[in-house]
């Protein structure tokens, strides 16, 4: 009966939407989509794909455990697209500032998560509110 992921919802302190925007816009490259008039400025939506179907979702809330495993894993379309978001996110968060990652597998370096052979392309981030994420093939 399922039939595909429709969306995510991650948390970020009230207050910080427009790092969200910078973070999720900008550094990962996501083009935002409307949210319901009556929600403007207590959430945001971000297109995972160009018709809407699926997408991120960010709305007020507190990350307390960032060390959590729980994470939304967002898929690349090639090895190469894989490193270059890699080496964009690592270079955010060395770069430093208020929408900077708080984690960043470094390209190059073996990946934050479980090792073995069913996980031979990805890595790992946490955004700027702790949310983890996992970037895969």
């Amino acid at each position: 009966m399922i039939t595909g992921l429709h969306h995510v919802n991650i948390l970020v302190p009230e207050g910080t939407l427009d790092r969200a925007e910078e973070f999720y816009t900008n550094t990962l490259g996501l083009p935002s989509a409307p949210v319901p008039h009556l929600q403007k400025g207590t959430l945001l939506w971000f297109n995972l794909t160009p018709d809407g179907s699926q997408q991120i979702h960010v709305a007020f809330g507190s990350n307390s455990d960032l060390h959590s495993d729980r994470h939304a894993c967002l898929k690349v379309g090639s090895p190469d697209h894989l490193l270059t978001l890699q080496q964009r996110i690592w270079e955010h968060h060395q770069r430093g500032g208020d929408a900077a990652p708080l984690h960043a597998d470094k390209p190059g370096e073996q990946n934050s998560g479980a090792q073995g052979i069913e996980y031979p392309s990805r890595f790992f981030a946490r955004d700027f509110a702790g949310n983890r994420l996992e970037f895969t093939l």
